[in-house]
């Protein structure tokens, strides 16, 4: 079953493109366009973004109009750790004079990790 929300970008219903035009010759309006919610599609995602913005520009202008509003939901006063070995790195040659490094990282007990 599809369903569908319409965008929740602030200026979604600003921008000048040929789906967004509506109305009757004379009456004409530039409207929010609808985002489509595939919830019978395999693929679908319940946590995406783009289950409520029609475009990533849409997503930005949501959080530069919010974020503030966003960030007051569930500030974060510490930050997250990973815990992890000691990275290693391996040193390789190109074979024309030049090296360069790769650096491994292994998280370690995903159980005991911070966040």
């Amino acid at each position: 079953m599809s369903s569908h929300y319409w965008c929740h970008g602030p200026k979604c219903h600003t921008y000048e493109t040929q789906d967004r035009i509506r109305g009757s010759k004379g009456s004409k309006v530039l409207r929010t366009r609808k985002v489509k919610q595939d919830t019978d599609r395999s693929w679908y995602s319940p946590n995406s973004i783009y289950n409520y913005f029609c475009s990533q520009g849409c997503v930005f202008d949501f959080w530069n109009a919010n974020a503030q509003r966003v960030v007051a939901l569930d500030p974060r006063p510490t930050p997250l750790e990973t815990r992890i070995e000691d990275p290693k790195r391996t040193k390789h040659d190109t074979g024309y004079g030049r090296t360069y490094y790769n650096t491994t990282i292994t998280k370690v007990d995903r159980e005991s990790n911070v966040g």
